[in-house]
């Protein structure tokens, strides 16, 4: 039996499939034509279409293989399965404050769909770690690059 990978939402999953189908489907092929087009214009040492289109290929082809290598390995995790949700586990939506009572709602995501200005933070952040497992009413401390604070659970939510 292989071992679980990291965890990813169905919508992380779903958006991670989307860009290698756009990658694949629609980019990939756009650039091979315009790479043909500069094959056949004669010279390729100075021809700037064919050196670009070359390069950008080569780009798009390292994603493509960072995705399917990716997407093989993730585990997608339902937070609408999540049987105990008066805890904080992977996919919970956590209203936290802080010392000076400033609330703010994170939502706990997979590594590869974080965007922390969204408030979705990764499962292996700091602050995802310290609020694992937390129910309402528990205080952590996260360990940030700015310094040591404490956030108390005020609400938790699953989608």
């Amino acid at each position: 039996m292989k071992p679980a990978g990291p965890p990813i939402t169905p919508a992380g999953m779903a958006a991670l499939k989307a860009r290698y189908d756009h990658l694949l489907g629609t980019e990939r092929p756009a650039i091979v034509e315009i790479v043909s087009w500069a094959a056949g214009n004669g010279d390729r040492s100075e021809n700037g279409d064919y050196l670009y289109g070359r390069k950008k290929m080569r780009e798009i082809d390292r994603e493509l293989a960072h995705l399917a290598r990716r997407m093989k390995v993730l585990r997608v995790v339902d937070p609408a399965a999540q049987v105990d949700r008066a805890r904080v586990f992977f996919g919970a939506k956590v209203t936290i404050a802080d010392e000076d009572d400033n609330h703010q709602t994170v939502t706990l995501v997979g590594d590869d769909e974080q965007d922390a200005g969204a408030g979705r933070i990764g499962w292996n952040s700091p602050m995802a770690r310290a609020l694992r497992g937390a129910a309402v009413g528990d205080v952590r401390v996260v360990a940030l690059p700015s310094g040591t604070r404490e956030w108390e659970v005020m609400a938790i939510a699953y989608d």
